[in-house]
Order: structure tokens, then sequence, then C-alpha cells
């Protein structure tokens, strides 16, 4: 897993963006058939900078995980549902899929499920901006821009 960020810039984007994006690109440094994915909303304008960045932008891809929720039928259909678009070849791939804040871990997990509905990637790993605690699955994130610990009501 990659450092925090110092206090000092605990709410900079763009320092949390390139701290994130330094450690991806260790992480993937020698790594042939990478490709970035998504999670639509917040993820998805991260994934295309990160893509931009890295050279990734013919293998980049998103994903929404509206129908793949594990709260779909007690909270219904998210009004605003995206189109997943996945336009390489997953299998035998290392996915980088990036959201903007890891939480709970729900959306990550849905998120693997629609993955697999495309293929079987060699291996998956998880970039977020902001990790904020609070795991309900047992998810951990490779890349974190910041981590912050954030109390429930």
């Amino acid at each position: 897993m990659s450092n925090p960020t110092s206090h000092a810039d605990a709410f900079d984007a763009e320092a949390l963006y390139r701290a994130l994006l330094d450690a991806v690109r260790a992480g993937l440094a020698g790594v042939s058939d990478a490709a970035i994915v998504g999670i639509h909303s917040g993820g998805a304008w991260l994934a295309e900078r990160l893509a931009a960045d890295l050279g990734l932008e013919k293998r980049l891809g998103f994903i929404d995980v509206s129908f793949y929720r594990d709260d779909y039928a007690k909270k219904g259909l998210h009004p605003d549902v995206k189109p997943t678009r996945i336009d390489f070849n997953v299998d035998g791939a290392t996915i980088l899929l990036v959201d903007d804040v890891l939480y709970t871990g729900r959306t990550v997990r849905a998120a693997i499920n629609v993955l697999f509905d495309f293929g079987r990637p060699q291996r998956i790993m998880l970039g977020a901006l902001a990790d904020r605690g609070g795991r309900e699955l047992p998810v951990a994130a490779d890349f974190v821009g910041r981590f912050c610990t954030i109390t429930r009501n």
C-alpha cells in the first residue's frame, strides 16, 4: 500500500492525485498488460486522468455498478445509470480498478462482479483517491492518495 500524504496536503486535490499517480506508476512498472477501469461516477474522471498520465488511454474502461449493488432491492435503481464500457480483452489482463473514495467496500465488490462478466483478469488492483475506513467487506486498496478516518453518524 502507498503511504498517505501529510496533514498539510489532506484536502489538496492535486496533492492527493499526485500521490495516487506516483504510487500507481510505481506499482504498474513492468506490467505489460495493464488496463484501467473507473467506477462511475467519481472513479470515471479519475481513471481518465490516470490513463492519460500513464499512456493507457486505449486500455481504459468504465463500470456502472447500479445493477450489481447488494442494496439494489432496498434502495432501487439510481436515477442516473451510466453505460458500462470495456473495449479491451479483460482475460489475462492486470486491471487497475479506480474509485474516488473507498468506504464500505460494497461498490468495489459490485465492480469486481461486473469485471468478471467481461472475462477473467489475471489480477485486479484497486486505487482510490481517498480511503475513509469503515469497511464492511474485506477490501483494501493497493494505491491510495490519502487515508482519513471519518466516524459514522
